[in-house]
């Protein structure tokens, strides 16, 4: 497969978002209410998620997605260290440094890029990534609410829309939760066992049924 250059976006770049997050258990509702966030405001989420191309190297798959997205959600809440290695996970700072690199060395098109970088808490990231001091952190204390809130304010202003509030998307995702054992009942799939893909679909089939008309894509 051959790379997409940089220079040459797909027709819908300036509604794409990378999602660059922790995937544990424990961030999970964080996780999914951002993407949920995205998709109702009209975007289009992407994230590593989705690589399953084995004929191309996982650093370059993640640069190819990271190049089709204007848009970037960065958390960097999981830095303790794994319970079997003692290491920390560095995913999540690589992948903003990716995203930063595209933007700074890319095309006109890829220096249009925005990005919001979130914490558990504001300065947290002092202590282990002093070097994106200068960017608007911002922090959600692991509150699905107010990660809600910071991905809808930063999209709302990063493309000029006007989007539904932070509360209201978030009585959106609750009611959204609470029929997704429906969904998974209709695939006969447990919830525990949805994918990326399968947790997408899910929200834009409901959020179609529920709201005709959410964020304008274009």
């Amino acid at each position: 497969m051959r790379r997409r250059k940089a220079n040459n976006p797909p027709v819908d770049y300036n509604v794409r978002v990378f999602i660059n997050c922790p995937f544990d258990s424990r961030f999970k509702p964080i996780f999914d209410c951002i993407v949920f966030t995205v998709v109702l405001c009209g975007f289009r989420p992407r994230c590593t998620l989705q690589i399953d191309d084995a004929s191309q190297t996982r650093i370059e798959k993640i640069f190819a997605i990271i190049e089709e997205c204007r848009f970037g959600v960065h958390d960097l809440s999981r830095t303790e260290l794994d319970r079997v290695n003692r290491l920390p996970r560095f995913n999540m700072p690589l992948e903003l440094g990716m995203f930063l690199g595209v933007k700074r060395s890319g095309s006109p098109s890829q220096r249009l890029k925005s990005c919001l970088v979130l914490d558990r808490e504001k300065y947290r990231f002092q202590k282990f990534i002093s070097d994106i001091a200068g960017q608007d952190i911002r922090a959600h204390d692991l509150e699905p609410i107010r990660a809600i809130s910071a991905v809808r304010d930063w999209l709302g202003t990063s493309s000029g829309r006007v989007l539904p509030g932070g509360a209201e998307i978030f009585r959106q995702y609750r009611k959204f939760m609470k029929e997704m054992p429906v969904f998974c009942r209709k695939v006969q799939v447990r919830q525990s066992e949805l994918t990326f893909a399968d947790f997408l679909n899910f929200a834009i089939e409901w959020l179609k049924r529920e709201l005709p008309a959410p964020g304008a894509a274009g």
